[in-house]
Formats: C-alpha cells, sequence, structure tokens
C-alpha cells in the first residue's frame, strides 16, 4: 500500500514529489493516511488563526482554507511554524468573476502571480481556481475555450513559482446551480489541452459522487489528471461514515493508483469537532 504522508515540503521538486513524501515499502506495518482539515468548516467557534493550532491537537498535521485576502497571512505562517502545520492549498481564484469568459483573464494572471507569492511564503503547494458561473451569451464550447485559454496564460508563471494549480469541478444537485464546470470528464479534457503538470484538478469526492458516481471507475479513469483530493459524504457534505459513500474502498484505491498526498477534509461536522474528527478516522481506518 503507497502512503498518503508527507516528510516534509519541498516545493522545488516535480509536482508529484510537491509533498516530500517519503515511500516506505512493507508488508507488515500500515500506512498512516495524512488529512488536510478546512478550516473554514471546522473549528468555526475559535478565532481563524488560533484553529491551526486546534487542528494539530486534534490530530492533523495538515490544513486546508478558502480564500486568502480576508486572511491574516503572517498570522497563519506564525501559526503554522509554532504548531509543525503544513497547509496543503488554498483558493487562488473562486467563482467570480468567471475563469470562463476571456474579459477576466488579465486579472486572473494578475491573481495568479500574487498567490503564488502568498503560497510561497507561507509554503503551500497548491492553488485552487474555479471555472466559473455560466456566462450570459457564451456557449458551453466558448466557456471551455476560455477556461482552457486562462489556464495557458499561467501555466508558465506557476512552473516558474513551482505551485500547482488545481481546478475544482463542483455539483450542479444540490450546491452549485448554475456553475459551469460540473463532473471529472469535462475536467480532465481542459487539463489535457492545458497539457502541463503544474496545471491539475481538485478532485472533490463528494462533488464527483453528486455528479456522477462510480468514484473508483473515474478515478482510474483520471489519475493523470488529479493533483489533489478533498472528501466529504453524501448527503449531508459530513464526514465519512455520516452518508452513503464507502470512503475504506475509495481509499484503497487511491492507495493502488498511488495517490500520494494528504486528502482534504473539506466537509462540515456533524457532530462535536473532537467526535466527529474521530468518527471519521474510525471509518477510514486511521489510527
Amino acid at each position: 500500500m503507497l502512503q498518503l504522508g508527507i516528510g516534509g515540503a519541498c516545493l522545488n521538486l516535480a509536482p508529484k514529489h510537491i509533498f516530500g513524501t517519503e515511500q516506505k515499502r512493507t508488508k507488515k506495518k500500515k500506512k498512516q493516511i495524512e488529512l488536510a482539515l478546512n478550516i473554514e468548516m471546522w473549528l468555526t467557534q475559535i478565532p481563524f488563526e488560533k484553529r491551526i493550532e486546534a487542528a494539530k491537537r486534534l490530530g492533523f498535521n495538515f490544513v486546508e482554507f478558502w480564500p486568502w485576502r480576508n486572511k491574516n497571512i503572517n498570522a497563519i505562517k506564525s501559526e503554522c511554524d509554532k504548531h509543525k502545520v503544513k497547509i496543503t492549498q488554498f483558493t487562488a481564484w473562486g467563482f467570480s468573476p468567471g475563469l470562463n469568459n476571456p474579459i477576466n483573464h488579465k486579472k486572473f494572471i494578475n491573481e495568479i502571480e500574487e498567490s503564488c507569492a502568498i503560497a510561497k511564503e507561507i509554503g503551500a503547494p497548491m492553488l485552487t481556481v474555479v471555472a466559473g458561473n455560466n456566462q450570459p451569451g457564451m456557449s458551453n464550447q466558448e466557456m471551455e475555450k476560455s477556461v482552457v485559454d486562462g489556464l495557458n496564460l499561467v501555466k508558465e508563471i506557476v512552473e516558474d513559482f513551482q505551485v500547482m494549480l488545481i481546478l475544482e469541478p463542483m455539483n450542479v444537485r444540490r450546491d452549485h446551480k448554475g456553475h459551469f464546470l460540473y463532473g471529472s470528464t469535462q475536467a480532465i479534457r481542459i487539463c489535457e489541452a492545458v497539457n502541463s503538470p503544474w496545471v491539475k484538478i481538485n478532485w472533490d469526492l463528494y462533488h464527483m459522487q453528486i455528479s456522477e458516481g462510480d468514484l473508483c471507475g473515474h478515478l482510474n479513469e483520471g489519475i493523470k489528471q488529479i493533483g489533489y483530493i478533498q472528501l466529504a459524504d453524501h448527503p449531508g457534505r459530513n464526514e465519512p461514515g455520516t452518508g452513503e459513500i464507502h470512503y475504506p474502498r475509495v481509499i484503497r484505491e487511491l492507495n493502488k493508483l498511488g495517490y500520494d498526498k494528504p486528502i482534504g477534509v473539506e466537509c462540515y461536522p456533524s457532530l462535536k469537532d473532537e467526535q466527529s474528527a474521530q468518527n471519521m478516522r474510525d471509518n477510514l481506518g486511521i489510527i
């Protein structure tokens, strides 16, 4: 079984090694799976920067969050350094203005440049980008071309910074009606068209379950374009073990496919944070 853990941040290496994972081959010792707690959705009763220490107390060595512009970056870096917590990724470009409209590309370039600088400052090896909501008067084909063109405009920038962009498809039935990008097929097509090891998919299993199901089958089809995995159960968008997804089977598939990064816990705790975290570990078979 391949390890999903991390030995340290090594941002100057090739994309598949951006977390500096040390893989040890053994048949006797069970490998530790690392999870990155989304501190926008967990520990919400605590001031934001203090959630890093609280996540560490819950046993998480990695965290992720959403936009950075409304955050105290210096405080986040200080807390991460103090408590030896690493940031897997944060959001560099959200739903609006849409990447799927070329009039926004100049702003997109500037935002990616500034976000990459922040990522380097706090040691985050990846940045999530969102394709955008449907653009009036534009066809799906035109919007897809705009996403490809926009990503092509910044792929050399992110390569220079050695920060991976991860494009996140959403779901239409529950959370993101009116969005442009759903499921894995189109996201794979976009990343193949951009053809960069630094532009991949933020493969959120919650969105994928709602959009297309057959999680293991689609993971096999898309593994070459997967940059990062996130999870939540469905229905409810709570921690694994509360819904219909049999996550131990999905984790086994990820191990088989060689996924070796942390998995983002982008879900809402159904109980108190401590209890939900323990229930999640029990369900996933994690110590």
